[in-house]
């Protein structure tokens, strides 16, 4: 016999086949009862219970089994996910400025100061005009999300405290909303609408940064290299980390830097061409990862076809060797 932990107050009871299967069960509605079998879906779940496990780990237990049985049918990737986002409510807070307060008042635990998550003018918004804001959230419009789709957003765009995620998918799109109109709550409230019933989204960085302090929302930016120069080179080179840092995405052009085997003036030597410089870029693509290990950085080089070392830029797409 199991017995779980309740995650609301700590109570302990026994891991029950019948209340497990109610709970899936009254998360299938409008899905193909021919298909969906949540009786089997428990019976799989049981299998891979320990002592002690909380009721939140029996959910995500629950709805990795279901999405592991999409392949029977697509159904269970719905399942999957209306398990997994039930069982974030059940980690959250609904009222959304009383979530906004939480982030913007937020002290690091190592160093003891304040580090804001949400940005003054963005938190004044929300608590000017929080009964507006709050009533026009619809959390239902959470269970539309596909379990990879849930999945995604909650491991790299929903924000978080102290590790734990503290906002619901409507949260985010709301604060976005909220983060690019400002005071005009009626525009907010459009684009809260609009975005929640997937009539558009926005890129990754303004789901990632709208209304923080770090409001920076441009997707990509196109950078020319300062110079044929080791300043130049490195000037760029910061300039494409700090982009990233930023969650943006870069393409930029190298065909201005001298090929291999160039005459360098400054030191009587020869230039070792494009290839060693590409990767010091490609090493700072993957370790300045955008926005805070939250997706790998993105560094797209272009180069004009009279260039001397257009054959050793092509050959470093090829499919072997050494990965840098």
């Amino acid at each position: 016999m199991y017995w779980l932990t309740r995650f609301a107050d700590g109570r302990k009871e026994r891991v029950q086949f019948d209340k497990i299967t109610a709970r899936v069960s009254r998360l299938c509605y409008g899905l193909d009862p021919d298909h969906v079998d949540p009786a089997a879906i428990t019976m799989k779940t049981i299998s891979g219970v320990y002592q002690g496990v909380t009721t939140i780990q029996l959910d995500d237990l629950a709805a990795e089994t279901a999405a592991y049985m999409t392949v029977t049918h697509p159904d269970y990737a719905i399942l999957a996910a209306r398990i997994a986002v039930s069982n974030l409510h059940k980690q959250t807070k609904k009222q959304w400025s009383s979530v906004i307060s939480d982030l913007y008042h937020y002290v690091n635990p190592r160093t003891g100061k304040p580090a804001p998550m949400i940005s003054d003018e963005t938190y004044n918004t929300v608590m000017k005009h929080a009964d507006e804001l709050n009533s026009a959230i619809v959390y239902d419009r959470d269970f539309n999300y596909q379990y990879f789709g849930f999945k995604t957003l909650e491991r790299s765009y929903l924000l978080r405290i102290d590790g734990k995620v503290a906002e619901r998918p409507q949260h985010m799109i709301m604060r976005v909303a909220v983060g690019i109109h400002g005071e005009d709550i009626e525009a907010a409230i459009e684009t809260y609408n609009l975005m929640s019933n997937k009539y558009f989204t926005h890129a990754s960085p303004t789901l990632f940064m709208a209304g923080t302090p770090a409001a920076q929302l441009a997707s990509c930016f196109l950078i020319d290299m300062k110079d044929d120069s080791i300043d130049g080179i490195y000037d760029t080179l910061k300039t494409c980390a700090m982009i990233s840092k930023n969650a943006g995405g870069i393409g930029l052009n190298v065909h201005r830097i001298r090929a291999t085997g160039s005459y360098i003036g400054g030191t009587n030597g020869t230039s070792n061409g494009l290839v060693p410089m590409l990767r010091v870029y490609n090493n700072t693509a993957r370790y300045v990862d955008q926005g805070g290990n939250k997706r790998p950085g993105a560094f797209a080089i272009y180069l004009e076809p009279w260039h001397a070392d257009v054959f050793a830029f092509l050959d470093l797409r090829k499919n072997h060797g050494k990965e840098e």
